[in-house]
């Protein structure tokens, strides 16, 4: 990836690869999938997802892995889940050299899309 302003997540994900293009699509898909009305924007040069108009979760493309940030409240089972993905508080690392559990980054933004409306 090169270092430029981003002005699209679709310019974001055209920076990459075409395989790390391709899972960033699918996370990206995933993600929006989960989100009633979801919006995105790009924020701190990396893609975003929203919700309401609110940044709701945040995924990057990296040389050996892709990222999802912030961890949102979960409960044990979930929590217990992601360990192997944790990387300091508040990320998530998906190596790309195995299968990236879509279904998983679907779990955990039906997470964040309660905890906000019960936020609200």
């Amino acid at each position: 990836m090169a270092t430029t302003n981003f002005t699209s997540v679709e310019e974001y994900i055209a920076s990459f690869p075409d395989d790390v293009q391709a899972i960033l699509q699918k996370v990206r898909q995933t993600i929006r999938a989960a989100v009633p009305d979801p919006g995105e924007k790009i924020s701190y040069q990396i893609p975003t997802i929203t919700l309401d108009g609110k940044s709701l979760l945040y995924f990057s493309g990296w040389k050996a892995h892709i990222s999802v940030y912030p961890i949102p409240p979960l409960d044990d089972a979930l929590a217990q889940e992601i360990t192997p993905y944790r990387s300091g508080k508040g990320t998530l690392k998906f190596p790309l050299d195995r299968p990236i559990p879509y279904d998983l980054i679907t779990r955990l933004t039906q997470a964040f899309v309660t905890a906000r409306a019960t936020s609200t």
